[in-house]
């Protein structure tokens, strides 16, 4: 197996919880053990450990030591410290919705054993994380395999942010079938964007390709119009933080100007993600809470100060897309295509 396959962004047991510290890399690949709560929430937070489906596996494993924490008295005291950590950790990231996906998830469960012991329940939450886990090494290895059937050998696609091994269990979302074709002789070239202000795509994204063997190149932002006009990228595959149920796709900044790229130059673009980032509760893109992050990831942006201290900045985490720029969104059950309202609603009703 590929040495980044066997890279676990959060892995748990009896010496207990530790996540990959991404914001580390590339120069050291280091874990750091979560001991506590708001360490957890810190490492959310600050984007140790980020992309949507590797953040919800951390928050399931979060409540496990939530449970440790809760009084164990009672199931009504041991739920009423638990449900506290539960809305405590949701505040961490209000845009990625596996974050609450995974701790509502876990919360259902605890309810549904309502009256065992405070030590039967930490153990029924660890059980749960395991299978959230799993679950999503097995539906991200199904995304790529849907994936798969887009691309074919020497195609080259354009990429955004980090959507591989390093934001999910394994295999990742949009680079997921890079993998898959790679694991079956099939090459597929990949330009990565770096990605600014956190530049996940150069420190990240590059750094899994290159030595996973695959042919990556990795571009400015500023780039891609020129990548797209040279006709050196074939489809554009970013990921998914929230998927309204029109369509609309919240990602990383930047990816609706890729969309609005790839339409002028007739590229398909595809958003790339579980069923979880799915929320059918929110109608349009307009209703997804975009989460602003702190000046400090611009004016210091590339590890020194490159603006005046005190100068006004935006920094939105990420944009939303319109249904109407997106040629397909692929998921674990198959390729969902407009009209979306109506085939992602097919999605849920199966």
């Amino acid at each position: 197996m590929d040495k980044m396959m066997e890279l676990q962004t959060v892995r748990y047991g009896e010496d207990g919880l530790f996540i990959l510290d991404t914001t580390k890399l590339p120069r050291n690949l280091e874990y750091i053990k979560m001991e506590t709560v708001e360490e957890c929430f810190d490492a959310i937070r600050t984007l140790k450990v980020r992309g949507a489906p590797a953040i919800g596996v951390a928050a399931a494993y979060a409540l496990v030591l939530a449970a440790e924490e809760a009084r164990q008295t009672s199931y009504e005291e041991f739920y009423e410290d638990f449900k506290r950590a539960k809305d405590y950790l949701a505040k961490s990231r209000p845009t990625a919705v596996n974050l609450f996906w995974a701790l509502d998830r876990i919360d259902r469960m605890v309810q549904k054993h309502r009256g065992e012991s405070p030590h039967r329940l930490r153990t029924a939450i660890i059980d749960e994380a395991d299978r959230i886990k799993q679950e999503d090494v097995e539906m991200c290895r199904k995304i790529g395999e849907h994936g798969l059937t887009l691309l074919s050998d020497g195609m080259a696609i354009l990429t955004h942010c980090n959507t591989g091994v390093l934001a999910a269990s394994r295999y990742g979302t949009a680079i997921a079938p890079v993998y898959l074709a790679k694991e079956r002789g099939t090459n597929i070239k990949v330009f990565a964007d770096e990605t600014r202000p956190l530049l996940q795509g150069a420190r990240l994204t590059s750094y899994e390709l290159f030595h996973s063997g695959v042919d990556v190149t990795l571009i400015c932002d500023n780039m891609a119009a020129m990548v797209m006009k040279n006709k050196w990228v074939q489809a554009v595959f970013i990921g998914c933080d929230r998927i309204a149920a029109n369509g609309d796709v919240a990602n990383k900044i930047g990816t609706y100007g890729l969309a609005v790229l790839a339409k002028h130059h007739g590229i398909p673009f595809y958003s790339v993600g579980p069923t979880s980032t799915i929320d059918m509760e929110i109608a349009t893109g307009d209703e997804i809470p975009i989460e602003e992050r702190g000046a400090e990831e611009i004016i210091y942006g590339l590890g020194y100060q490159i603006a005046p201290e005190d100068v006004k900045v935006y920094n939105p985490a990420f944009d939303v897309t319109p249904n109407e720029l997106i040629t397909g969104i692929i998921t674990e059950k198959g390729i969902v295509r407009p009209p979306f309202r109506e085939n992602l609603a097919k999605l849920f009703a199966e």
